[in-house]
């Protein structure tokens, strides 16, 4: 398969108004994806969004092109991108598209697709649906367009499928939450299922004005969310990203607890219940830590490439079913087909309480290691990795750090930079080899 012109790891995403998110670029992408769709019998898509206020725009692009090719759309509205994989599925839509850019500030946004059984779409398909963008648009027929309807349930339908997700025998009484959604897509979802699941709710970040998701608050920005939690003496914090698809934790003394600690405490408790499906997937990321912690307990790990895609395909080719990032992407397929964060919050609180403990406890089972990343910027046409000083320098912290430690040097995907991060159980080490390595890079970078 060629290289692709417009999806990239995670569907489509730019800045508003230019390259391919801009109203023309979206009814052509919504009417090719209807073609490719209508193609394997279908008549259903279902559309959803963050609280962006460009998504009303691109969603009625997109509600134009699919019913220029003859497909049905349900609408919605904003809802979490998890909650479109859910309901994509229960619905027997062929498809769902997801209008959101996830952690991104509000000029940003992107489209994602889900399909029938709530995955992310395969490449075959995403590439036939490029392909279809490089013919002329046409329309069907006048009794053959496509209609559009709003899905007014939609909202308590994902409600139960998250309460569905922690055991009926527990309750969240007397447990005060503060819950931050990042003024994006949970702000109508998170604070009523802990609420109905009997836990004392705080809502920060639950007032989306379109301009405002993921702005100082949210999982990418955790200051505001540590403070509620130590001010109202709360017992933890559930910290969302724009989408919902990514989670961050707060304990009582307003500690962050990440995705590392987050995949290592849901895998604990799924083994020490005889749930666990084989190992754990990370990235090459994900703090060696966890991966000393998962080894005292038995469990295998393994690493894929940076992104939740690479992490699914590794569960999906081994059969396993927990993995995620550092991040705050979290992946149990055994509960959800793909990174939820208000499940994998919920699986958390079901730990705490099946131990009795509390987050500060739980999380103690796992020692993350001092990590230090250090981004180099290179030249067009220079190729740093391949240098023998470089390679060197590499070798040099390998060999002083042994298995105390690892090193990890990368090209960015985006930007043309070298990201070097180096692990060590003593952060001065993390530090000074981190530094050595960068030094090697950049003498070799111009």
């Amino acid at each position: 398969m060629g290289e692709r012109k417009y999806f990239g790891t995670d569907g489509i995403r730019g800045k508003v108004g230019e390259s391919s998110i801009n109203p023309e670029f979206v009814m052509k992408l919504g009417w090719a994806a209807g073609k490719v769709l209508a193609s394997t019998g279908t008549n259903k898509v279902l559309i959803g969004k963050d609280t962006r206020i460009s998504g009303y725009m691109l969603e009625s692009a997109l509600e134009a092109g699919l019913s220029a090719a003859g497909i049905n759309i349900g609408l919605l509205g904003p809802m979490p991108t998890p909650a479109i994989a859910y309901l994509t599925k229960t619905f027997r839509s062929e498809a769902g598209i997801v209008i959101s850019a996830s952690h991104n500030p509000y000029y940003d946004n992107g489209i994602k697709f889900f399909s029938a059984d709530g995955m992310k779409l395969d490449d075959e398909i995403e590439t036939a649906i490029e392909e279809q963008m490089d013919k002329p648009m046409e329309c069907v027929a006048s009794d053959k367009l496509g209609k559009a309807i709003r899905i007014g349930d939609a909202a308590g339908r994902y409600i139960e499928f998250c309460k569905g997700n922690f055991p009926s025998d527990l309750s969240l009484k007397g447990l005060k939450i503060v819950v931050d959604c990042a003024h994006g897509a949970t702000y109508h979802i998170a604070p009523n299922v802990l609420s109905e699941l009997g836990a004392e709710v705080i809502e920060i970040g639950t007032n989306p004005n379109g301009l405002n998701i993921n702005r100082d608050v949210g999982a990418t920005s955790m200051a505001a969310i540590t403070k509620c939690v130590l001010e109202n003496k709360a017992d933890l914090g559930f910290a969302l990203d724009g989408d919902g698809d990514r989670i961050m934790l707060v304990d009582n003394k307003g500690n962050i607890v990440d995705g590392d600690q987050i995949v290592y405490m849901i895998a604990r408790d799924t083994l020490k219940s005889g749930r666990l499906k084989g190992g754990v997937v990370g990235t090459v990321m994900s703090n060696l830590g966890l991966e000393v912690a998962l080894a005292t307990l038995g469990v295998p790990f393994v690493r894929s490439a940076v992104g939740d895609r690479y992490v699914m395909e590794l569960l999906k080719q081994k059969g396993w079913s927990i993995g995620g990032e550092g991040s705050g992407h979290v992946l149990n397929l055994a509960a959800a087909s793909t990174g939820d964060g208000i499940v994998a919050g919920l699986q958390i609180l079901a730990a705490m309480l099946n131990a009795d403990m509390t987050l500060n406890e739980l999380s103690r089972g796992m020692v993350k290691y001092p990590q230090t990343l250090i981004n180099v910027r290179f030249e067009e046409g220079s190729a740093p990795l391949e240098d023998e000083s470089v390679k060197a320098a590499v070798v040099d912290a390998e060999n002083a750090l042994g298995d105390r430690g690892r090193v990890l040097l990368r090209k960015s995907g985006t930007e043309p930079l070298i990201r070097v991060m180096v692990e060590a159980n003593d952060a001065q080490d993390s530090a000074s080899w981190a530094k050595h390595i960068a030094d090697a890079v950049r003498k070799v970078s111009k």
